[in-house]
């Protein structure tokens, strides 16, 4: 059986954990990164959900820029972290953003960039 290392800062043991938050991103001893996106699509719905029921009589602009300063910032937060991750969630992702755009009155969402562009440019 391999034996565990302890380490310390000063005289305190840092305790072993299998996940830990750190600068807002939740990271796993193996890298999986589901429960960071499942985190981030939950306060994304909740948010959008908020900034719907907020400018339910709001133009077509104001509900497109509260999407964008609001919710995209969201979903995009850590993703050059967990954007390798995105295939099992992507689409997830993306329902996010077409939920805006039907809200925001069928705004055609093609002249948008997509979020998976966007992680795109991030990461060069």
């Amino acid at each position: 059986m391999k034996e565990r290392i302890s380490y310390y800062f000063g005289c305190q043991l840092i305790p072993d954990v299998s996940v830990f938050k750190y600068l807002g991103i939740t990271v796993r001893c193996e890298l999986n990164w589901s429960d960071h996106v499942n985190h981030k699509l939950r306060k994304a719905w909740k948010t959008l959900r908020f900034v719907m029921r907020i400018l339910k009589k709001g133009n077509n602009n104001a509900k497109h820029l509260a999407y964008t300063a609001q919710v995209r910032t969201i979903l995009e937060y850590g993703a050059v972290c967990w954007d390798v991750y995105r295939e099992g969630r992507l689409s997830a992702l993306n329902r996010v953003q077409n939920r805006e755009a039907k809200y925001a009155n069928n705004i055609n969402v093609s002249g948008w960039e997509t979020l998976a562009q966007r992680r795109l440019i991030a990461r060069i």
